[in-house]
């Protein structure tokens, strides 16, 4: 019998890592919870962050991908009821709108009994999202190499060697996704493609072996965090003061603006007030906060 409620804790995503552009992503250990259960009347309450700026209506993202996966099973959507406690930031590149997605997709499919197997899920997610990077990580968890071939979706895991933990640097101005993607350019040269394809692969071995001095080299980048810089001139600055305070390695999480700079669980307090003091003295109001990947996507916390 499928279940009337189910609660579940979604994770943020951070995207790209660098090179990896819409390719590569990693769940993090920042979590929504929601709470969906079938009801007399539509319902949505949203607390923390984006209450005061998300839609309470049936636009809110959580309802458009619960009546897809409903539409997709074949079955009339009946009245919910759904709580969300967010908080992962919106549009600060970790994956806000694909643990929305995520979140009512898996949701629904829970309460019709579970038609709809992961990799439709996954499929699902990637037509609302448009790029398969985050919803990957926040489905699956872990780090993800996400590749689409035709319609399908071909994921890989990749393992983590190393303890890595994330200080991250979440400025306090928003990017949406469309904006930062408008600003790319349609062709790029064979030079650059060259250069994300050679870092991409290095930046897979340094993760899975371990090794930090590569890291450091591998997350670079020539396909978009240069062009994102002219909506983020602050960029350069803080990836500065990370790697000075110790990182192994620095980025602009998936379309940014937030920054996120690899290390030791014992460094990155000091990476994370390193890049806050670079942003003081560029007058760029944030906040810090460290995190760390997890092998785990979004979970299913109770049913009744």
């Amino acid at each position: 019998m499928p279940p009337q409620r189910v609660v579940l804790r979604v994770p943020a995503t951070t995207a790209n890592l660098g090179p990896g552009f819409d390719c590569l992503g990693m769940a993090l250990n920042i979590y929504n919870r929601v709470t969906v259960a079938k009801s007399q009347a539509f319902r949505l309450h949203i607390a923390g962050e984006g209450a005061d700026k998300l839609p309470s209506s049936q636009d809110n993202p959580i309802c458009r991908a619960i009546a897809k996966a409903y539409e997709e099973a074949g079955e009339p959507l009946p009245p919910l009821s759904i709580s969300c406690h967010n908080n992962i930031p919106l549009k600060r590149g970790l994956g806000s709108s694909a643990a929305a997605i995520v979140a009512g997709l898996v949701a629904a499919n829970m309460l019709l009994g579970e038609p709809l197997p992961q990799g439709r899920l996954l499929e699902l997610a990637w037509q609302m999202e448009g790029h398969p990077d985050n919803v990957a990580a926040c489905l699956l968890g872990g780090c993800q190499i996400v590749v689409a071939e035709g319609s399908r979706l071909i994921c890989s895991r990749v393992p983590i060697k190393r303890g890595w933990w994330a200080a991250l640097l979440i400025p306090d101005f928003e990017i949406a996704t469309a904006q930062a993607r408008a600003i790319l350019p349609q062709r790029v040269s064979r030079a650059d493609a060259i250069y994300n394809i050679g870092h991409t692969a290095l930046l897979v071995n340094a993760l899975v072996s371990g090794n930090a001095q590569q890291l450091k080299v591998a997350v670079r980048d020539r396909l978009h965090q240069p062009y994102r810089r002219a909506l983020f001139p602050a960029m350069d600055s803080l990836f500065g003061a990370a790697l000075d305070a110790g990182a192994d390695g620095v980025f602009l999480s998936a379309s940014g603006p937030a920054v996120l700079a690899l290390g030791s669980k014992e460094h990155v307090p000091a990476i994370a007030a390193a890049m806050l003091k670079a942003a003081q003295e560029e007058k760029l109001a944030a906040v810090t906060k460290l995190a760390r990947p997890v092998d785990h996507g979004v979970q299913v916390i109770s049913m009744a």
